[in-house]
Order: structure tokens, then sequence, then C-alpha cells
């Protein structure tokens, strides 16, 4: 099977439009170009009904890169919450809710942290007023749209790291998360096909995706969860579908500065991703490390997304500004890929992957830039991947 196709996107933002265009690699290269439509159309915003009924060939706002549709369109989103306890969002969140529309995404996909706790003076109602405030300004909107909204929930929201006493830390933040969510007037609008502990892990489909929600808002996922996960992707109906996708707050391995300690990545890294390989997993994404990097290690797909909402993070090598991004993925079913297509929303422009580091070195191993294999590598490059991996 193909290991990926057409993608976007990095770090530095680009003035023209092709330079932002590159075709990931097979297994197997092959020389192709690049997919850029000759004119990409722009859309006034269009109202929920129209979503389905007007559908675009390559759909985006208004002044901004248009990218070619898939079979599927997700919008992806993350780390939206600014210092603890606002009830308010950042510009860029804003813009992207606003946007929504302009891109016709068929899921929203958010990799966690939507409010802004993991603070312990926080009050009951000063965690409520928060999750109010995020339904003001995104859920709200979001569901008027009727466009479904998957999420995995980040440390922020309701982090799941115990006490010496095995007890969660954040108890009453992870209760009042659930409530939220469990209220039927915030349904997320996905078609759940396990519950599991909704919100916390709970699987859903659609179209030809199945998607895996894992509770990765600490550093440690339960054997049992993980026991759970695992069937779960095995199932027949996992196995049937086109692609497979598991979401998860912290990623399984370190690409920013700030994030590079152990218990900021899933612990044993390796050991889940070689079980996601088994169960022939496509895509992971992540959230947590606030900066963006389109990475594989192995026969996986590493989405981490950077955040929209304070506090971006600059990558563990180079020099890049940090920026505050969001992605467009656009799903092939034929080639069973996924093309990734990346804005800086501060400056609403296209980034270039190619302006991103070649790999990452972490504590755990080292990652690929997506369009890269190792066989891209100069030697000392190639003896660095080998020794992380």
């Amino acid at each position: 099977m193909k290991r990926r196709a057409l993608l976007f996107m990095g770090g530095g933002v680009i003035g023209g439009l092709a330079a932002g265009v590159s075709r990931g690699v097979w297994q197997a290269r092959t020389p192709v170009t690049a997919d850029l439509p000759p004119n990409p159309t722009q859309n006034p915003t269009v109202t929920a009904p129209e979503l389905v009924a007007k559908r675009s060939p390559n759909p985006a706002p208004i002044g901004m890169y248009a990218p070619r549709r898939g079979d599927l369109r997700i919008a992806v989103i993350s780390d939206l919450n600014s210092q603890y306890g606002s009830t308010t969002y950042d510009r860029e969140v804003l813009l992207a809710v606003k946007y929504l529309p302009d891109w016709e995404p068929d899921l929203v996909i958010c990799s966690g942290d939507m409010v802004a706790g993991q603070f312990p003076s926080l009050t009951e109602p000063e965690i409520k007023a928060m999750w109010d405030g995020f339904d003001r300004h995104i859920g709200a909107p979001i569901r008027k749209l009727k466009i479904p909204y998957g999420f995995t929930l980040g440390n922020h929201d309701a982090s799941s790291a115990l006490s010496v006493n095995k007890k969660f830390l954040f108890q009453q933040e992870r209760d009042l998360a659930a409530a939220y969510w469990r209220d039927p007037k915030h349904n997320p609008g996905v078609n759940i096909v396990d519950r599991g502990q909704f919100p916390f892990y709970y699987t859903f489909e659609q179209g030809q995706v199945f998607y895996l929600i894992w509770d990765a808002s600490s550093s440690q996922i339960p054997a049992e969860q993980l026991a759970w996960a695992e069937k779960s992707l095995a199932s027949p109906r996992a196995q049937a579908a086109k692609i497979r996708i598991v979401i998860g707050h912290l990623p399984l391995y370190a690409v920013a500065i700030g994030r590079e300690d152990l218990g900021e990545i899933v612990a044993n890294g390796d050991k889940v991703r070689r079980m996601l390989e088994k169960q022939r997993v496509h895509t992971y994404i992540s959230g947590h490390h606030h900066a963006y990097y389109p990475a594989h290690i192995g026969k996986l797909q590493l989405l981490h997304t950077g955040a929209l909402g304070s506090g971006p993070r600059p990558l563990l090598v180079g020099n890049l500004p940090v920026t505050k991004t969001m992605t467009i993925v656009d799903i092939d079913y034929k080639t069973a890929d996924t093309t990734y297509t990346t804005y800086n929303m501060t400056r609403k422009m296209v980034v270039d992957q190619k302006t991103l580091p070649r790999l990452i070195s972490g504590p755990t191993g080292t990652v690929l830039r997506r369009d890269l294999e190792v066989s891209d590598l100069t030697a000392q490059e190639r003896n660095q991947y080998l020794r992380g991996t």
C-alpha cells in the first residue's frame, strides 16, 4: 500500500503558492508533479445546508490558497486555549471557526486543549465558565454549521495525571469536562461506533474512515485502555475502513522545545507505535507540542498539529519563527492516503514544509519529515535516524 500522497506544509511562510506544494514519496519512489489547480476558486461563506448541496472542487476562504478537495476533508485544529482560566480565545482561533464553512470540511478534529484548565486553584464556577466560553466561541458555531466534531481531551481540559495514591489530580476538571460533553445539547455529531468511556476514549466512523480517540492527556495511557484500543482497531469494522486514524493529545515522539521531557510524550511510544502499525493505522494526530511537524516513522504517519491558540513553540531543530497553524487534510479513498494543506493563520498563508527540519531526534526516537525516506538522507542523517529508531 502506498505510504503517503501529496502534502503541504511546514513552519515557514511563503509568498508564492507553488513553493508550498510537494508530493510525498512512496516506498517505491516515482517522479510526480505538483497537484495545484490552475486557478484556485474562492468561495464566499455558505450556510450549513449548502455544504453538501454545493461542493466546490477546491474550496477555501476568499484570498487564501484553495487546495483540491479529496473524497473526505478534515479540518484539524489544536491547543485553542489562552492563559489559565480564560473564557476568551485568540484571534486566530476565532478566524479558523469563522472560515470553516469556506473550506467545506466533512469533519473537524481537535487534538485537545479546548479550555485552559490544569490549575489547582480553579473553582467549579470558573471551570464551567471556561466550557461556556468554549461553547459560545467554538462549540455552538460548529454545531450550527452541522459539521461533526471529533475531539480528544488535552491536559488543560481534563488531565489524567495521577497522584502518588493513583487518584486523578484534576478529578474536578475531568468530571466537568465529562458533564459538558455528555450533555445532549453539546452532541458533537459524530457517528459513534463504541462509546468506550466517552469523552475520554471512544471510536467513530465517517465515510470510509475509522477514528479512535484515546486519553493521552498525560504521558500514561493505562494498559487496559491500550488493550481496548488494539481490540477496537483489530475489529472487522475498523479493518474494513480505507484508513484508520488515531487521535490523542500527547504525541509519541518529541518535536518541540520545552516539550522534550518524557512526561510530555506518550510513555513507551515506540511500543505503542508498533501496535498501531500492526493494526494498519495510517496516521496518529496529536497536539500538546504547539509546533507543526508532518512526519513519519516506520509505517506510521504522524501529524503533530501546531497551536492555534496561545503559546506556539519552536521545533527542536532549526531557528524557524513560531507560527499558529491549522491543517486541512484531504483523504483519497482510491490511494488510501492523505494530503495536508497547512496555514499560518496569523498571516493567512500556506506554510512550506520544505523549510522544516529534515528529521527531528527526541529522547525516545527520531522522526522523518513526511516527504522524505531514509534513502533521501545524507550518510550523517541516516546514521542519526538509525540511532534514533
